[in-house]
C-alpha cells in the first residue's frame, strides 16, 4: 500500500515537473497563436494566474486587433476570479474604453461598477469606494438605460445608500450619546434630507425631540426658548406622522415638561 502511495505521489510530481517545463517554455516561446490558445485553455481551466501571465505578454502583439479584444476581456475577468476587484475594475473600464462599440462594452461597464460594489467595506470604515461604486453604477444606468441589468444596478446603489445612511445614522448616535446636542441635531437633520424615505424617520423624530430638550435645557437663557419650542414640534411631528408609535409614551414627560417651561414665557 505504501509503495502504491509512492508511485502515485511519484507520477503526480512526474506531471507537475513536465507541466512546469511546458509552461516554461511556453512563455519563451515566439508563436504568439500557441500563446494565446494556451491561455484561454488555462482561463477556462481557472488558472487564471497562468493565464494572466500568457494575456499580458500578448497584449502588445495583438492590439487592435480582434484577439486584442479577446485578450483585453479575459484579463478583466482573470483579474476579478482572483477576487483583486480594484485591478479587476481598471480592466474592465479601460476595455470599455478601448471597444466602447463591441457587444461586450455594455457587460464590461457594468462589472466595472460591480468590482467597486464587491469592494464597498463594512459601514463602519471608511466609503470612499462605496461613493465611487454608486457613481459607476450611475453611469451604467445612464449609458444603458434600456439594459437588463439597469433593476439589478438600481438594486445595489439601493444597498449602497443603505449602507452609507446606517453609518451617517450611527454617527448620529454618536453624537447624542457624547451630548453634543447641537451636531447631533444638525446630523439628524442631514439625514433625513439626504435620506427622506429612510425607515429609520420614526427613530430619528424621537431621538431629535430628546436632543432639543436636552438642548434647550443646558442653552442659555436666550436660546432655552426657541428650543424648547423645536422639542415641542418634533414631538409633534412624530404623533402626526406616527400615532401608534411606542416612542411617544416615552417622550410624553419630555413634551410635558418643555410646554410647562414655554408657559413661563407667556
Amino acid at each position: 500500500m505504501i509503495r502504491k502511495m509512492l508511485f502515485v505521489g511519484f507520477v503526480l510530481m512526474g506531471i507537475a515537473l513536465s507541466s512546469c517545463s511546458n509552461y516554461n517554455k511556453l512563455l519563451k516561446s515566439t508563436d504568439n497563436e500557441t500563446k494565446f490558445e494556451a491561455a484561454v485553455d488555462y482561463f477556462e481551466r481557472k488558472d487564471y494566474n497562468r493565464a494572466l501571465e500568457l494575456f499580458d505578454l500578448l497584449q502588445a502583439a495583438y492590439r487592435g486587433t480582434a484577439k486584442g479584444e479577446d485578450i483585453s476581456y479575459y484579463t478583466a475577468y482573470s483579474y476579478y476570479h482572483l477576487k483583486d476587484y480594484t485591478v479587476a475594475s481598471y480592466y474592465f473600464k479601460r476595455y470599455v474604453q478601448s471597444y466602447p462599440q463591441y457587444p461586450r462594452a455594455e457587460e464590461c461597464l457594468y462589472m466595472s461598477a460591480y468590482c467597486y460594489y464587491l469592494d464597498s467595506p463594512k459601514y463602519s470604515l471608511d466609503q470612499s469606494n462605496t461613493y465611487m461604486a454608486i457613481s459607476e453604477l450611475q453611469l451604467f444606468i445612464d449609458t444603458y438605460p434600456t439594459s437588463e441589468r439597469v433593476a439589478e444596478a438600481n438594486e445595489l446603489v439601493d444597498n449602497l445608500r443603505a449602507k452609507l445612511e446606517l453609518k451617517d445614522f450611527n454617527i448620529c448616535l454618536m453624537y447624542y450619546r457624547m451630548r453634543d446636542y447641537m451636531a447631533a441635531i444638525t446630523s439628524f437633520e442631514n439625514l433625513l434630507k439626504n435620506y427622506p424615505d429612510t425607515e429609520r424617520r420614526e427613530k430619528v423624530l424621537h431621538y431629535m425631540a430628546l436632543a432639543y430638550y436636552e438642548f434647550a435645557e443646558n442653552s442659555i437663557p436666550e436660546k432655552k426658548r426657541e428650543r424648547y419650542e423645536l422639542a415641542v414640534e418634533t414631538y409633534n411631528n412624530l404623533l402626526f406622522l406616527y400615532p401608534e408609535s411606542n416612542y411617544l409614551s416615552e417622550l410624553k414627560d419630555v413634551e410635558s415638561n418643555a410646554r410647562k417651561r414655554l408657559e413661563s414665557y407667556q
